[in-house]
C-alpha cells in the first residue's frame, strides 16, 4: 500500500522515497512471449517541504505522442522537481502500445475503459487494477495527458465534469485554450479518480502518431500554472508562465458528419471561431466531377478537425461548439 509516514517518507511500490530524494521506480507489468520482463519507468521527485502529491500521466493510449511528449518535457526540463510537495511522473502506462504505435493492449483492451480493473481480468484490466490499487492512492491530484484518437485532430483542451468543483477550479487555473463539460465515461481512468474523490484534469491535444510542439507547449505551460498554484513551481520557472487570455467554457459540441463519400479538403483549423454559413469544407470525387461544398451551421469554436484526406458519408470531419446556435 501506498502511504507517508510519520516522517514524510513516501512508500511507493514497495521502495521508500525519502524527502528531498529523486528515485526512478520500474512497475512490472508483465512479460513478453519471449519472458522478457515489460516495466513501466515511474519518475519521482519529491522535495523536502512537505506537500502534495501530484500524478502526472500519460501514453494510456499507447499512440498518443502528444501527452508523452508533455510529459517527457516535464522531466528533461525538471519542472518536475517541486519547490514542495511531490511529483510523480509516469510518461508512457501503455508500454505495449507504444512499442507498436497502437492505441489498445496486445489483448485489444483499451486500457481507458477497464478501470477499476480485475486482478483476474485481460491484461489490460490487471493492469489498471495494479494501478488503482498500489499507485493512484497516493496523489491528491491526477492530471492526464491524451490525444485526439485517428486522424482527428483536438484543439487543445481540458475536459472536466462541471458538478466537480474542485476539478472545474484546478481547470480555470490550467487555463487551456477550451474547457469542455465532458460525461465521465464509465470504466475510464477519469471515473476512478471521481470515485476515489481524486481530483483530476483530462488533457486532450493534437492527433494520434504525431508529436505537434503547439500543444505539447499548452500541456506544459498549464501544469505550470497548475504547480504554481499549488506553490509547487521552482521559483526560476514563475517568469517562463506564458500570460493568456481565459479558457473559452464549452458546455455542447456537435459533431458535422460527411454528406457525401470523397477527398476531402478542410478549409479552416483547430480552434477556429465559424460563423454560421462560412465554406468550412469541401468533398471532391476524385475525377474531377463532383464538388459538395460544406458550410457551417451555426456559429461555434471548431474542437475538432479530421484530418483524413478520404472519407466516407456519414464520417465525422468536425466537432464544432453549438452555445451560440
Amino acid at each position: 500500500m501506498n502511504f507517508l509516514d510519520k516522517d514524510n517518507v513516501l512508500t511507493l511500490l514497495g521502495k521508500q522515497i525519502l524527502p528531498g530524494e529523486s528515485k526512478t521506480i520500474n512497475f512490472n507489468v508483465a512479460k513478453l512471449y519471449t519472458t522478457a520482463s515489460v516495466e513501466v519507468p515511474i519518475i519521482v521527485e519529491r522535495s523536502k517541504e512537505p506537500g502534495p502529491i501530484v500524478l502526472a500521466t500519460s501514453g494510456i493510449h499507447g499512440d498518443e505522442i502528444n501527452g508523452v511528449e508533455i510529459v517527457r518535457q516535464l522531466i528533461s526540463k525538471k519542472i518536475n522537481k517541486p519547490k514542495k510537495g511531490t511529483i510523480i511522473c509516469i510518461p508512457i502506462l501503455n508500454i505495449f502500445g507504444f512499442l507498436d504505435m497502437e492505441r489498445a493492449f496486445p489483448d485489444g483492451r483499451d486500457l481507458n475503459r477497464v478501470f477499476p480493473g480485475n486482478p483476474r481480468g485481460s491484461l489490460a484490466s490487471r493492469f489498471a487494477y495494479q494501478f488503482v490499487k498500489k499507485i493512484l492512492p497516493v496523489a491528491d491530484l491526477c492530471l492526464d495527458f491524451h490525444t485526439g484518437g485517428a486522424s482527428r485532430f483536438n484543439a487543445a483542451q481540458i475536459r472536466i465534469d462541471p458538478a466537480d468543483k474542485i476539478s472545474a477550479e484546478y481547470a480555470r487555473v490550467f487555463n487551456a485554450p477550451f474547457t469542455l463539460h465532458s460525461k465521465i465515461i464509465a470504466k475510464s481512468y477519469r471515473a476512478t479518480c471521481s470515485r476515489a474523490k481524486k481530483p483530476v484534469l483530462l488533457f486532450e491535444g493534437g492527433k494520434s502518431k504525431v508529436s505537434d510542439k503547439s500543444i505539447a507547449e499548452e500541456g506544459v505551460q498549464g501544469t505550470m500554472r497548475v504547480l504554481k498554484h499549488l506553490e509547487m513551481l521552482d521559483d526560476t520557472f514563475i517568469e517562463r508562465i506564458e500570460d493568456k487570455p481565459p479558457s473559452i467554457s464549452i458546455t455542447h459540441t456537435k459533431w458535422k458528419r460527411a454528406k457525401y463519400s470523397g477527398l476531402l479538403h478542410t478549409k479552416v483549423t483547430c480552434g477556429e471561431c465559424l460563423k454560421a454559413g462560412q465554406h468550412i469544407a469541401t468533398i471532391t470525387d476524385p475525377y474531377g466531377k463532383f464538388k459538395h461544398i460544406v458550410k457551417a451551421r451555426y456559429n461555434g469554436y471548431v474542437i475538432n478537425v479530421n484530418e483524413a484526406s478520404l472519407v466516407y458519408q456519414g464520417d465525422a470531419i468536425f466537432n464544432i461548439s453549438v452555445e451560440d446556435e
